[in-house]
């Protein structure tokens, strides 16, 4: 275990008693898992929000049919929400075995704007799950054990409302392979943040990791950041609608998947920057809110000198899906 002697006391109370491993299938129960389910009159749902994802998503669809639809009856729904991808990805998740939803068809009323948190949040519309696992469509490797480590927690303990996967993360650049490494922007953006700004998730090990799940009736009552600063956004959001007893992380082992540039991650990192700032004035009377710069500029070298460029990171969101409408219809229709 990590040297916890220097985190707040709330904080390594909860890293102790929250964390829990599933680092492979060896370590799940799952008998007992399919027990709880069915004793919890459970339905359980599995998001992969993609773009572009055609040579990694066919793979791990495929596995999570076989695996947890047609092998073992965990996965209710699996549903691939495309944002408009350019390749096959749609083609290729559709042919592996998932129900495969294009994001601009998803309360159409209300638009299409890119970014991955778009993908999520659409998602609540187009699943029907009390429980909705979510999972990048890049990752590598064996992941077999994700989904139910995932839902371990919330199967288990009904005071357990959102659960985030962690992870090492091997790092290969430039030919050159680090067993830990990747999740750059988590350390030198996300987690400076967090500690400073909400101390008390101090114990999470992967703030930004993109594997966690939760239940609907918290999830539908949170604003999703349509960009990369859905997770942030999510794990402060929940804090203060869960309480931090009510969120909880699970050790996956090792998560492999495809690295992005520098320039890709700084574009990242800005938006980032930009969720937490939004939050971090909320609920402050008396205090200006703070309002984060909308522009990141970034240098490359073009052999004669430094090249400015700047990219857009401000941040829009969208409102709890419990407040539009078109899905409390919705909603009470699949119910009725």
């Amino acid at each position: 275990m990590l040297d916890s002697g220097l985190m707040r006391p709330d904080a390594r109370a909860w890293f102790e008693h929250r964390t829990t491993s599933a680092t492979s299938l060896a370590e799940i129960d799952v008998d007992a898992l399919l027990q709880a389910k069915r004793r919890g009159g459970h339905r359980i749902s599995v998001v992969l929000p993609a773009r572009n994802e055609e040579t990694t998503v066919g793979v791990l669809v495929r596995d999570l049919v076989d695996r947890w639809v047609e092998g073992v009856p965990l996965i209710d729904e699996l549903v691939v929400i495309d944002s408009n991808s350019t390749d096959s990805t749609a083609d290729v998740a559709r042919a592996a075995g998932a129900d495969v939803v294009a994001a601009g068809d998803v309360l159409p009323m209300h638009g299409d704007r890119p970014g991955k948190g778009e993908a999520l949040w659409k998602s609540l519309a187009a699943t029907t799950g009390d429980l909705v696992v979510f999972m990048d469509s890049d990752l590598l490797g064996d992941v077999s054990h994700y989904v139910p480590g995932l839902l371990t927690p919330l199967l288990t303990d009904p005071r357990v409302d959102y659960v985030k996967g962690c992870y090492t993360r091997p790092l290969t650049v430039d030919g050159e392979h680090r067993p830990a490494g990747g999740g750059r922007v988590t350390e030198l953006t996300a987690r400076p943040m967090l500690n400073a700004l909400w101390p008390e998730l101090a114990g999470f090990v992967q703030p930004l990791g993109g594997e966690y799940a939760g239940r609907r009736s918290a999830l539908e009552q949170v604003p999703f950041v349509s960009g990369y600063g859905v997770e942030v956004g999510l794990l402060v959001d929940l804090l203060q609608v869960c309480g931090l007893n009510g969120l909880a992380q699970v050790d996956l082992g090792t998560r492999k998947h495809s690295h992005q540039t520098d320039e890709a991650l700084g574009k990242m990192a800005g938006q980032i920057v930009s969720t937490v700032l939004a939050r971090a004035e909320r609920g402050r009377p008396g205090h200006r809110r703070l309002e984060p710069g909308g522009l990141l500029t970034q240098f490359a070298h073009d052999g004669s000198g430094f090249v400015p460029t700047s990219h857009t990171v401000a941040v829009d969101e969208r409102p709890p899906m419990s407040a539009v409408d078109e899905y409390t219809l919705l909603r009470e229709g699949v119910v009725g």
